[in-house]
């Protein structure tokens, strides 16, 4: 049987069962808005008096400006996946699993108006420098990723809300509502959920990987996310994915893009292709037999708006391919302006074409980007993230203590941001500054750890001195003495800009706080410049160091002499760093040059180590009442499509959830002296914490927590903040326990089909205090229990202290095919004082009581259920209670 006759099959059998039980197949169809109709119509009129060419130009990320008509340039690629990325400093919250931590949909929310705000303030500011054009100035953002982390061992598993679709799905629409704000019509910024769908990995294979996936698993776990985004929070885009599903690519899926998406979801906005899934319909997966028809399958799929890597280099003729699929009648010109309408559509929603809303010129920016409020919320955001797995009640730490933070992060700072965020951010603050701080007067030290793969956070501004002796470094901007052509012929960007020269006097001439890439909010810099940054490197400490360069196109000096090249650095590489004493108070005369080339991206990096790490070890435990071990990874070595390949890591991949092997010595050497061990992991997916729960007295799980998750931690740790988070993730002990990475079958995968013994399960984590839940209150909504369910307990804080519990609502089906395990289907996070007790009440809707059988046929099922509410899983040893409850009459829902 053809692939088109078994999805007409499927689409039969459901309409059949929707007929019989009296309901509609699909969606129904979406009022469009006065608003809406307007902006449609403005776009409409706009783009019927483009030329041909300058409509083909508009259908690249980069748009450029049409001054005739009055349109400004844009560039669609804008990211701010947990953090504006920006010419400025901006607010860096945690990771999105440790946000997905926090069980906390109202915060989440939160932070998406933060996010949406600083966005929104860049964009300002570049409309005032005249950079528009760049990525990161544009009123739309590539967030949130709402894939299923349905494996441990994918890289960017890190940028998702965790491995359960329920949970993914109310963080997403958290996340689209608040960065769009409350009218999706005339959103702040337009939110873009990716990678649609069925996309986790692995990295190495993304680009020419055809996934088959049942239909079950299609419906039950990768599209429920994606469905809610669309259909609930009204997100203004979709980004569909490298992989083929079925034989399709992702950006040329009729399933994907026609059935679901316009069709069953009734989206009424864009579609945009990740970076070269365009490309990859000819080049990689050999779908189309050409350029040309490559994008043609796109565009009649449903693709508006193609990303392209050849964008980065300003490569000229993107758009030729277009121009020769219209010639040869593969698409028509209808096909092409309904793209623009429904790109022009949003520009003119969100006020960057005037007409629907003002535009907003004023460069608000500095007043609108990392704000106190912002800052508070990070932090806020980092201490609910932190997931306590074990306390043998050492912890809070009792005042008086003295505390010796041991391990490769313990002073780290990169480890902070996680990925897909900004090196410039507020002041980041390590394990061992934020217990200093929270244990003001206490003893807290450091050992230094010997070098590790972990190595290199940016030289802070304390550490960094101008001639005259101010703090950072005097950075001077060189334009080119030719001005550069706006778009290169293909192949020919590398030779010109090697052959490029700079004039001998700078363009401007500033102090900046360090190393980085900050021109797009100077307007006399050209996209193609290069940046002298000099001064002085003034170490604090004296000690051994490994100092040096990461990003790419970076020259370093010290003390006059050459010391770092990172010539052959590509995107993605591990710091370019050499090992060097240096000395307390010492001035290192230091020069560091780039060029950018409408792409920049260097930091001056360092890590202050050990020659001999057990002496260090052994000195500061024998001076220590308890120790503070900092472990886990980077988002350097779990990363995206990566070109690191070291022990335990592959193309951005993990190949094994053990803790590096030098950091697991530490943690057994530790353990060996006799003293208290606290463990301490940051790190974007499961790891292997079986020997700490064994062997440690307490274990925190931290994540990538974002600016301020040094203080955040050690709030937690020293009892200022009771720990809240749950666990977004099932911690596995190996690899072994799973199926093939490459195995997108749900059968073996996750909490809910998983059925192996975990080392903490999903919705795991502890408190300060105790919980305790009174007996279920289950009643029908509309008198049958399959039309939706109320679910009403009481949760009282029976400890000594105020805090806060996440209940957790479970379902068990009937034993039918298809039905997982057990699944969430709700949560709420409820903070309680001490004696205190509120209740709690869940409304589950009849898609919420609902699973898909083999088929991919969503329906209530009849038969006896177990709803369970608690502090995690049932029969997990959590406090919590269960009921029974049936239902009588089947109910089919839609897509």
């Amino acid at each position: 049987m053809s692939r088109s006759s078994r999805r007409r099959l499927g689409a039969s059998t459901a309409l059949c069962l929707s007929l019989v039980l009296g309901l509609a197949p699909v969606a129904q169809a979406q009022t469009t808005s006065p608003t809406r109709q307007m902006a449609d119509q403005m776009a409409a009129d706009l783009v019927a008096k483009m030329t041909t060419e300058e409509k083909l130009d508009q259908l690249l990320n980069t748009a450029p400006a049409i001054p005739r008509l009055g349109v400004p340039a844009y560039n669609w690629w804008t990211e701010s996946l947990h953090g504006a990325l920006g010419s400025l400093p901006t607010t860096n919250f945690p990771e999105p699993v440790g946000l997905a931590a926090t069980f906390d949909t109202d915060l989440v929310k939160d932070v998406g108006g933060a996010i949406g705000a600083e966005v929104r303030g860049l964009h300002t500011l570049a409309r005032a420098t005249g950079r528009m054009g760049r990525i990161g100035t544009a009123l739309n953002t590539w967030s949130p990723n709402i894939n299923i982390f349905r494996d441990p061992r994918w890289g960017r598993g890190q940028e998702t809300y965790g491995e359960d679709p329920h949970l993914a799905a109310r963080m997403g629409v958290a996340f689209v509502e608040g960065v769009q704000g409350p009218d999706p019509d005339l959103p702040q910024v337009i939110a873009t959920p990716k990678h649609y769908a069925v996309h986790s990995g692995p990295e190495s294979t993304r680009h020419h990987a055809n996934v088959y996936v049942s239909r079950r698993d299609l419906e039950d776990t990768y599209l429920p996310a994606f469905r809610a985004a669309i259909v609930e929070a009204k997100a203004g885009s979709i980004m569909c994915a490298y992989n083929r599903i079925d034989g399709q690519p992702a950006c040329a899926s009729d399933m994907l893009l026609k059935d679901y998406l316009r069709t069953a979801w009734k989206f009424d906005g864009y579609v945009v292709s990740d970076c070269d899934a365009v490309k990859d319909i000819n080049d990689n997966h050999k779908y189309a037999p050409d350029a040309a028809t490559a994008v043609a399958a796109a565009v009649r799929a449903g693709v508006d708006n193609e990303c392209n890597g050849a964008t980065l280099t300003d490569t000229a003729g993107l758009s030729n391919r277009y121009r020769d699929a219209l010639q040869q009648g593969l698409i028509t010109i209808g096909d092409v302006d309904q793209a623009l309408v429904r790109l022009y559509s949003a520009r003119l929603r969100v006020g960057d074409l005037p007409g629907v809303r003002p535009v907003d010129t004023a460069p608000k920016a500095p007043s609108a980007v990392m704000t106190p409020e912002h800052e508070a919320l990070a932090l806020a955001a980092s201490e609910k993230s932190l997931v306590l797995l074990k306390n043998d009640g050492l912890l809070p730490l009792k005042p008086g203590l003295r505390v010796a933070v041991i391990g490769p992060l313990g002073d780290a700072t990169r480890v902070l941001r996680g990925n897909y965020s900004s090196a410039l951010s507020a002041p980041p603050i390590s394990v061992v500054e934020g217990l200093r701080r929270a244990l003001p007067g206490a003893k807290v030290a450091y050992a230094p750890f010997g070098p590790s793969y972990t190595d290199g956070d940016k030289v802070p501004t304390t550490a960094l001195r101008t001639s005259d002796g101010k703090p950072g470094l005097l950075a001077r901007y060189y334009n080119p003495t030719e001005t550069p052509p706006k778009r290169f012929e293909p192949g020919t960007f590398g030779d010109i800009v090697s052959k490029m020269r700079f004039a001998d006097q700078p363009v401007v001439t500033r102090v900046e706080a360090n190393v980085a890439a900050r021109s797009l909010d100077l307007p006399a810099v050209l996209d193609h410049h290069r940046v002298v940054w000099t001064g002085f490197l003034v170490p604090p400490e004296t000690g051994t160091y490994r100092l040096g360069l990461t990003g790419f196109n970076g020259e370093m000096k010290l003390d006059g002499k050459p010391f770092a090249d990172l010539k052959k650095s590509g995107w993605g590489s591990l710091p370019t760093m050499k090992t060097i004493k240096l000395e307390k108070g010492r001035r290192y005369a230091i020069e560091v040059m780039s060029e950018a080339h409408a792409l920049s991206g260097v930091d001056l990096v360092w890590k202050r180590v050990a020659t001999d790490p057990t002496a260090e070890l052994k000195a500061a435990a024998a001076q220590a009442d308890v120790l503070v071990a900092v472990v886990g990874l980077t988002s350097d070595l779990e990363a995206e499509e990566s070109p690191v390949e070291i022990p335990g890591f592959k193309g951005g991949d993990k190949t094994t959830l053990d803790i590096p092997a030098d950091q697991q010595a530490l943690l057994e050497q530790a353990k060996a002296l006799g003293k208290p061990l606290v463990v301490v992991a940051m790190n974007g997916s499961p790891l292997n914490l079986s020997w700490a729960k064994d062997n440690a007295a307490a274990i925190l799980e931290a994540w990538y927590p974002g600016q301020s998750g040094g203080l955040a931690i050690a709030n937690v740790l020293t009892g200022k903040t009771n720990p809240s988070g749950r666990l977004p993730l099932t911690f596995y002990k190996s690899v072994e326990d799973l199926p093939p990475f490459g195995d997108y079958r749900m059968d073996g995968r996750t909490y809910r089909y998983f059925t192996g013994q975990p080392v903490y399960p999903f919705g795991y984590g502890l408190s300060y205090t105790r919980f305790d839940y009174a007996p279920l209150k289950v009643e029908p909504i509309k008198g049958d229990a399959g039309q939706g369910l109320r679910v009403t307990t009481t949760v009282r804080n029976v400890g000594q202290r105020a805090g806060d519990e996440v209940a957790q609502l479970y379902l068990n089906f009937p034993n039918s095919p298809g039905a997982p395990r057990v699944a969430l289907r709700g949560f709420q996070r409820v903070s309680l004082k001490p004696g205190e007790a509120k209740s709690v009440t869940f409304s589950l809707s009849s898609r919420d009581l609902s699973s898909v059988d083999p088929d991919g046929v969503r329906q209530v099922m009849t038969g006896r259920y177990k709803v369970s509410v608690g502090a995690g899983q049932p029969d997990t040893g959590v406090p919590g209670r269960s009921a029974e409850f049936a239902v009588a009459k089947a109910v089919a829902l839609p897509k």
